[in-house]
C-alpha cells in the first residue's frame, strides 16, 4: 500500500511537470506566431495569436486546479512543497506571457501600410527574437531543474531592455519630427512594450526555477523591475 502511495504520488508531481511543459508550449506557439505576424507582414498570423489566448486561459486553470489537489490531498513538503507552488507561479506568468501575445496580435490586425514599411519594426522583431529565445531558454531550465540556466534567463533580461529603451528613444522621436507617423508609431511602441513584459515574465519564471531547485532566491547585483521609458500608460 506503501508503494502504491508513492508511486503515485510520483505520477501526480510527473502529470504536473506535463501540464507545465504543454502550457510553455502553447505560449512559445503563440508568442511565436505573434512575432511571425510583424515579421512577415502577416495579420492571420495575429489573428492565430489572438485566438490561441483561450487555451492558455484554461491550462492555467487546470494546472492551479491540479496543484491545490495535490496540496490538498498529498500535503507535500521541501522540494516536493516548493514544486507544486512553484507550477502555479510559473502557470501565472504562462499566462501573462500569452496575453502578451495576444496584445501584439491585435495592435497587429491595426496595423497599416505605413507601420509596416517602417524600418523601426525590424527592431521590434529583433526584440521578439530576443524574448522567444528567453522563453525557450527558461522552459529547457524548468524541465532539466538548471538553476545556472535560470540565472543566464535572468541576466540577460538587460538585453531586452535595452533594446526597448533604444526603440522608444527612436519612435519618440518619429513621432515628435512628424505628427504624422504617431498612429503607427503608437502601435509599434504598444508591441515593443508586451514583447518587454515578455521578457520580464521570463525572469519570473527563472526565479521561480531556482526556488524549486535550491529553496533559495536569485542573488545579484542587478536592479529589477526599473522605471522605463513609457511605462506610464503602456
Amino acid at each position: 500500500m506503501t508503494a502504491h502511495t508513492v508511486t503515485s504520488y510520483d505520477e501526480d508531481l510527473k502529470a504536473l511537470d506535463t501540464k507545465i511543459s504543454r502550457m510553455g508550449g502553447l505560449a512559445e506557439h503563440q508568442l511565436t506566431a505573434a512575432l511571425n505576424a510583424i515579421a512577415h507582414a502577416n495579420p492571420e498570423q495575429a489573428t492565430l495569436a489572438i485566438e490561441a489566448d483561450p487555451a492558455i486561459d484554461a491550462m492555467q486553470r487546470e494546472i492551479e486546479e491540479w496543484a491545490i489537489q495535490i496540496i490538498a490531498r498529498r500535503q507535500p513538503v521541501a522540494v516536493d512543497l516548493r514544486t507544486v507552488v512553484g507550477a502555479m507561479r510559473i502557470a501565472g506568468d504562462l499566462e501573462r506571457i500569452g496575453d502578451m501575445a495576444k496584445n501584439i496580435g491585435k495592435r497587429i490586425v491595426s496595423f497599416d501600410e505605413k507601420a509596416w514599411l517602417s524600418p523601426l519594426t525590424k527592431s521590434i522583431g529583433t526584440m521578439g527574437d530576443l524574448a522567444l529565445l528567453q522563453l525557450k531558454s527558461v522552459l529547457d531550465s524548468y524541465s532539466q531543474r538548471d538553476a545556472e540556466l535560470a540565472l543566464k534567463v535572468w541576466k540577460r533580461d538587460e538585453d531586452i531592455d535595452r533594446e526597448y529603451n533604444s526603440l522608444f528613444r527612436e519612435l519618440l522621436t518619429y513621432m515628435m519630427e512628424d505628427p504624422k507617423t504617431i498612429s503607427y508609431s503608437a502601435h509599434l511602441l504598444f508591441c515593443a512594450k508586451n514583447i518587454e513584459r515578455v521578457g520580464d515574465h521570463c525572469t519570473n519564471i527563472a526565479e521561480a526555477v531556482t526556488y524549486i531547485v535550491s529553496g533559495q532566491s536569485i542573488v545579484d547585483g542587478r536592479q529589477r523591475h526599473e522605471t522605463q521609458p513609457g511605462d506610464a500608460g503602456l
